[in-house]
């Protein structure tokens, strides 16, 4: 058995004893905590537990913003990626290839290149599972209770850290009767999606439930050179749930398996330029391309089981066990160029495995409340990726393998005492092992290899052929002071330290290593620094008030947050020479230290209640997010410090909504409509200024209207969204030499000089185009 597979069956072991374990039932003590819930009310206010125990948002000293079912219902939410448009300074993406892998930043922290063995900066959470990767993170909203976006580090109250923040999506409980509830939606671009949900208990102890979603869609464009679709979505997935909790409540244990298949054709970019060879010219259409790889075919499968064995002790000792195991594999044909031409076209499979277990000793009483934990994540992340080149020979293949094993082990508290009702400290900190064990393998090829259906040549000896472990530790604290001059007024100031461990880069080349004893030889050491990356490090300080004003008719929540953020890593690619021919190479800056400081303020007016007599409110409800993140130090390749002209990925300075809805009654119904007008500034895709990729400042429009009816049983709802068809970039690639603000330089012909490949890579991804769709709820 191996040490992997020892660990995974001692901690799933360990978590069913802890489940296990709770005193006799004989025992007198209170009822089990209620579940983690996001209610939201006519006025406003929203219950959340970001702090592990039921509190009204407006009572958190913390900057979080919610989504309720009935909510993301009403707005018509069909994945994660929706909500990032109402919530400030966040960005949720579709990362370019696939509708699976997710692109998250929140305050300016976060992972744009999906990199194996990479964690991102913002993590996403599955009934408390830490997601490891990003591939398969773009969530379907299906039998979901609540979503919770928290800004800023994470980590002193539960599972892995984070540096920049958490999304945390939360399925819904089984309910104590039989229920069904079915939903179909059919709309632009033969949009069709069903979900069906069914629960029922089993005796008095046991429930059990089954979800399932099938999610399609015809392409926004399509592939004119192959006859497909292009931005299409093929998605089965599905969930089911077992709940058990003992006749006093003291005792529950929730078990949860869920699988996610996408068959949907690989997302191709948008040529941005002219062919350099053939002069093919720019497409009309942003949607369509002329992409010529088709393999391997595009097939994402993800699935995971989990274990929430919940058991209290006493009165004030809760004892909580979160086992999880998740497995994914997504195989993608990359296309840089969006040309039938095979020029830096690259076959690509992922696959990433992981095993998690937590454990969480909670305290409650009047005046101390808080928790202590242990997190383990045992995790395998590898990638093989042909880059088909045809600038030097014909059939050439630039071929890179990387395997990353992660092994991390963390201590974590979080404590809360009130000295007054009006007077709060929080103090907490966290304590982190890492250790990376990376193996990187880089050789050059006539044909594809085995992994894509090829038999290839090896050409030369392998350009890298490493093996390297390092480890990583560091404590980091937290701490939060609030007061509440009255019942309906919080002010808080907090500190917080957020740490993400280094690693090697899996795509780098050994190659490209410094000689630094110029002997001519590049010792394993030399190769070892140079592919090392650091550790992140960030420090925020943060202010808030949260309020509310004219009995509840104006709730709003106002931060202002300053981070020092040091060690920054950024991963990318380039092209590289290896054994005198072009190649493919991956680099990782962490030579970086930025500032980071701005300002987001939440809010929602109710302008009528009751209006003329007949139950009808209208509110009014705004998000607004400034950021300045500006880096103070980035020493480029060439060792010299080009911060003047980087900026962050991802991050624009402003970000906005408005949101108008109102609800009334309407024969034996309720009516819901609503609003929303969304706002984003420049934001650049990558570190570099781009003049092809770089989104200037656009506005969104969506609307919704639904109908409630039959008790609350039927819903009928009409969603538009992008009302006025903006066309938007997302992301992108680039390959063209450029100065160093991003600037392109021309050759003597006026043509621009490719970095890699012949044609020349601008290619840009577009965030969807209009939509129109109704949908139809039943509940029984």
């Amino acid at each position: 058995m191996t040490r992997l597979n020892s660990v995974r069956a001692l901690l799933f072991a360990g978590a069913a004893l802890a489940g296990s374990t709770a005193l006799p039932a004989t025992a007198q003590t209170a009822p089990a905590p209620a579940e983690p819930q996001a209610d939201e009310t006519a006025s406003g206010e929203i219950v959340v537990t970001a702090r592990r125990r039921e509190e009204t948002l407006l009572n958190v000293p913390i900057a979080v913003t919610a989504f309720s079912a009935d909510r993301l219902e009403e707005t018509g939410a069909v994945d994660l990626t929706d909500i990032q448009n109402v919530t400030p300074n966040t960005t949720l993406k579709t990362a370019r290839g696939t509708n699976s892998t997710l692109a998250a930043f929140i305050r300016g922290v976060g992972q744009q290149d999906p990199v194996p063995g990479f964690e991102a900066g913002i993590g996403i959470y599955l009934d408390d599972v830490y997601l490891n990767r990003p591939q398969a993170a773009v969530l379907d909203i299906y039998d979901v209770e609540r979503i919770e976006v928290l800004r800023g580090p994470q980590g002193t109250l539960y599972g892995r850290n984070t540096i920049g923040g958490a999304v945390k999506y939360v399925t819904k409980r089984l309910p104590d009767s039989p229920e069904a509830t079915l939903k179909a939606s059919y709309g632009s671009y033969n949009q069709a999606d069903g979900i069906v949900s069914l629960s029922t208990p089993i005796g008095s102890l046991f429930k059990v439930g089954v979800a399932g979603a099938r999610l399609t869609r015809d392409g926004f464009g399509r592939n004119t050179n192959l006859g497909i679709d292009n931005y299409n979505k093929n998605i089965w997935a599905g969930r089911g749930t077992i709940e058990f909790e003992s006749p006093d409540s003291r005792m529950s244990l929730r078990l949860t398996g869920d699988y996610t298949e996408d068959k949907s054709n690989a997302r191709n970019g948008s040529r941005l330029i002219t062919s350099l060879l053939t002069n093919t010219p720019v497409q009309s259409n942003p949607f369509d391309t002329r992409a010529g790889l088709n393999t391997p075919k595009q097939n994402i499968q993800a699935g995971g089981l989990s274990m929430v064995a919940t058991g209290e002790l006493s009165d004030h000792l809760t004892i909580k066990s979160i086992s999880a195991f998740r497995k994914d594999r997504s195989f993608t044909p990359i296309d840089f160029d969006a040309l039938p031409a095979v020029d830096v076209d690259v076959p690509a499979v992922y696959r990433n495995e992981q095993t998690s277990q937590e454990f969480q000793l909670a305290y409650k009483s009047d005046k101390l409340n808080g928790l202590i934990g242990y997190y383990y994540l045992g995790a395998k992340a590898s990638t093989g990726f042909d880059v088909l080149l045809s600038t030097t020979l014909a059939n050439f293949d630039a071929y890179t393998a990387g395997d990353v094993r992660t092994e991390t082990h963390s201590i974590f508290g979080d404590f809360t005492y009130d000295f007054t009702p009006k007077l709060s400290l929080s103090l907490g900190g966290r304590y982190t092992w890492d250790e990376r064990r990376s193996f990187i393998f880089k050789a050059s090829y006539f044909g594809v290899t085995s992994e894509f259906g090829g038999n290839p040549t090896i050409i030369g000896a392998p350009s890298t052929n490493f093996n390297g472990t390092a480890k990583f530790k560091r404590f980091t604290p937290r701490a939060s002071l609030s007061f509440k001059p009255t019942a309906d007024h919080l002010l808080y100031a907090s500190y917080s330290e957020g740490f993400k461990g280094g690693g090697f880069d899996p795509r780098g080349s050994g190659t490209s290593a410094p000689d630094v004893n110029q002997d001519g030889v590049r010792s394993y050491q030399e190769i070892y620094n140079y592919l090392l990356f650091k550790p992140e490090v960030v420090k925020s300080y943060e202010i808030g008030w949260k309020g509310s004003v004219f009995d509840k008719r104006l709730t709003f929540a106002l931060d202002g947050f300053y981070s020092n953020y040091s060690n920054v890593q950024v991963p990318g690619s380039v092209g590289c020479i290896i054994g005198g021919v072009q190649s493919f190479c991956g680099i990782t800056t962490n030579a970086a230290k930025a500032t980071i400081k701005g300002v987001e303020l939440e809010s929602n007016a109710v302008l009528t209640r009751d209006f003329a007599g007949v139950g009808s409110n209208v509110s009014l409800a705004g998000t607004l997010g400034y950021i300045d993140a500006k880096y103070d130090r980035f020493i480029g390749p060439t060792g010299t410090d080009v911060a003047n002209v980087r900026v962050f990925q991802n991050t624009p300075d402003w970000t906005a909504s408005g949101t108008l809805s109102t609800n009334i009654p309407a024969g034996p119904g309720r009516v819901n409509a609503s609003t929303t007008l969304s706002y984003r500034s420049l934001t650049h895709q990558f570190e570099t200024a781009s003049p092809f990729l770089d989104q200037p400042g656009y506005a969104l429009w969506d609307a919704n209207l639904t109908y409630t009816f039959g008790k609350g049983r039927y819903t009928v709802g009409v969603h538009a969204k992008n009302i006025t068809d903006k066309h938007y970039k997302t992301s992108g690639y680039q390959y063209i030499n450029a100065t160093l603000a991003g600037v392109p330089i021309l050759n003597a012909a006026g043509r621009y000089t490719p970095t890699l490949g012949r044609e020349g890579i601008a290619t840009a991804f577009y965030g969807n185009p209009r939509q129109v769709f109704g949908t139809i709820t039943a509940r029984f």
